[in-house]
């Protein structure tokens, strides 16, 4: 894992001059980027053992977590993709915004076809005005659990962190491991109707920790000097589960949540939903010895089972016993909705920010779980949902169902017959979303399927309320936004009510991944000035599959910079 450590400025330094083999003067007001950064990632398949079964997983260059993307601010990234893999492969590089480079945004059957076995594509994109870190991932079938790595954007030469600066920094990644192939798994999920099996075990940056089988020496450490401080990037990288992370007898100070500053704010613990990242500091201030971080699981539904056991990393001081006894991580219970409130409320910008003030387009999105009718010749294979039902998830009760062509390539061609353009700005029907919804088939638990998408002027002023619903059982929810960060302007729980809800328009945190409270809602802004075909989805992966998502169409603005460009030459075919 010294790929994952960044152990001085110096070391990254280095690594900058590496990659940085050319540079390019840009137009300042064309995304073409300072300087540019080359990467090679090569799709394989990686023969690993864990938790005492020994398979093969799908990787970036055989790396489990895949190589850091190391950048600066309005640095230009070019990353040639080759699939060497039995699988089909797409890459999101999750926070980036894409300013005019929607083609490399990654999402398959989205902004484009996979990339298949033996064939190269190349991503293209810029940077601009982003820092901080991000991560990259797989974004086709479940291959994300293990096609994951970082993205760490600095700022400026010259430019300072706003916060002290760190002795050392380190890239924590959350996930989770899984015995069974994840392609199989996912169809036969798909199959049975019903939900997915608990991951075999959780992981920081790749290793289970001595709470599992076959795994005492699996484990990921971080030698300390007393009295030093660390900036830790926290990335949550896992499939189905939200996850808390804790250091014991730690404070953590929170200085940027998804690639923004933020005003710093210390906690004992942060939750981080799939794809959320959080950057930390925390100082060696305690006696010499070996101090456990945990990361354990937030599950806010109902009657759903989901892997219990920790996963436990060491934040080790110099001088300590190697094996002495760690002291436990003060992780809360997997249910404990006010340490997730606690921490969103201490999310502010660092600065005062632009929200926009007036709202041109207005949308009001329910999301949530739905069962369908079973219709199946073989229920008792294929209707594993609730009360015999097939389990389904949606926005504004319509369940995405993804074409079999790229949609951007389709608007931009305007190729008709694979998506309509009539997805509601408002519910369908409304009622008491969290507490009257209906939970028994066959009473308006299903929901409608289709490739709706709802097209956006460019330049609009957008406020989206998300409401979380609870036909089956409400959940936190995090909700990811390709192409675009927001402003989480207001959040609270029970349903949405425009007289009582408080919003903040000075300084609210400007993120790219929301958790929509459990039972309750939030309120994001965003001006659509990025031209394109986006993705808005659960990011947990079980209910993107079931169809928790929704497409926006950007439409172009006037001249060349507020215009789609055309397709890359290589751009996937289906």
């Amino acid at each position: 894992m010294a790929n994952l450590v960044m152990t001085s400025f110096t070391l990254w330094l280095s690594l900058v001059i590496l990659y940085a083999t050319q540079t390019m003067h840009a137009m300042a007001s064309w995304p073409g980027g300072r300087s540019t950064r080359f990467y090679d990632f090569k799709v394989q398949t990686k023969k690993i053992t864990k938790l005492c079964y020994t398979k093969d997983i799908v990787t970036i260059n055989e790396m489990y977590p895949g190589p850091v993307v190391y950048a600066q601010e309005d640095d230009r990234v070019i990353i040639r993709v080759t699939n060497e893999s039995p699988y089909n492969a797409t890459i999101h590089w999750h926070g980036v915004r894409q300013r005019l480079s929607c083609w490399s945004d990654g999402p398959s059957y989205i902004t484009q076809c996979p990339i298949q076995t033996g064939q190269t594509f190349t991503y293209e994109f810029t940077l601009l005005q982003q820092k901080g870190t991000l991560l990259w991932h797989a974004h086709v079938s479940w291959l994300r659990a293990t096609v994951h790595g970082a993205i760490v954007v600095y700022p400026k030469t010259g430019v300072p962190y706003p916060f002290m600066y760190p002795y050392e920094e380190h890239i924590i990644i959350l996930g989770e491991y899984w015995l069974r192939d994840l392609v199989q798994l996912e169809q036969a999920v798909l199959a049975s109707g019903g939900g997915p099996p608990t991951a075999d075990a959780f992981t920081i940056n790749g290793h289970p920790g001595p709470n599992y089988n076959c795994s005492s020496d699996d484990v990921y450490k971080i030698d300390v000097v007393p009295g030093k401080t660390y900036l830790l990037r926290l990335i949550n990288a896992g499939l189905n589960m939200e996850n808390f992370f804790a250091i014991a007898n730690h404070k953590l100070t929170i200085v940027e949540a998804d690639a923004e500053y933020t005003k710093p704010f210390s906690t004992d613990r942060v939750m981080l939903g799939p794809g959320q990242t959080v950057n930390v500091l925390v100082t060696a201030n305690q006696p010499i010895g070996r101090y456990s971080m945990g990361m354990g699981p937030y599950m806010s539904a109902q009657n759903v089972p989901f892997q219990s056991i920790k996963s436990v990393a060491y934040f080790q001081y110099l001088g300590a016993m190697p094996y002495s006894l760690a002291l436990p991580a003060p992780l809360p219970s997997f249910n404990d909705n006010l340490a997730v409130k606690t921490v969103m409320d201490g999310l502010k910008s660092l600065n005062p920010v632009p929200v926009p003030k007036e709202i041109d387009s207005n949308l009001f999105i329910t999301i949530g779980l739905n069962v369908q009718k079973c219709n199946s010749k073989t229920p008792q294979q294929n209707c594993q949902g609730v009360n015999g039902g097939i389990m389904a998830a949606s926005m504004n009760n319509i369940s995405f169902i993804k074409p079999n062509v790229s949609l951007l390539e389709a608007y931009y061609k305007h190729i008709h017959g694979y998506y309509s353009e009539d997805f509601p700005g408002v519910p369908l029907k409304f009622y008491d979303f969290v507490n009257g919804a209906p939970n028994t088939i066959p009473i308006d638990t299903q929901s409608v399927r289709g490739t709706r998408t709802k097209v956006l002027e460019f330049g609009s002023r957008v406020q989206l309320i998300l409401q979380d619903t609870g036909t089956v059982t409400t959940e936190n929810h995090p909700i990811h936004l390709h192409g675009y960060s927001f402003y989480v302007v207001g959040y609270g729980t029970g349903n949405y009510n425009p007289q009582t809800a408080n919003f903040n328009l000075v300084d609210p945190p400007y993120m790219n991944t929301i958790g929509v409270p459990v039972g309750g809602w939030a309120a994001i802004r965003f001006v659509a000035d990025n031209p394109g075909v986006w993705f808005m989805h659960c990011h947990l992966e079980i209910h993107l599959s079931w169809g928790l998502s929704v497409v926006f169409i950007v439409k172009n603005g006037q001249g060349e910079l507020e215009t789609l460009p055309h397709p890359p030459a290589d751009l996937p075919r289906c």
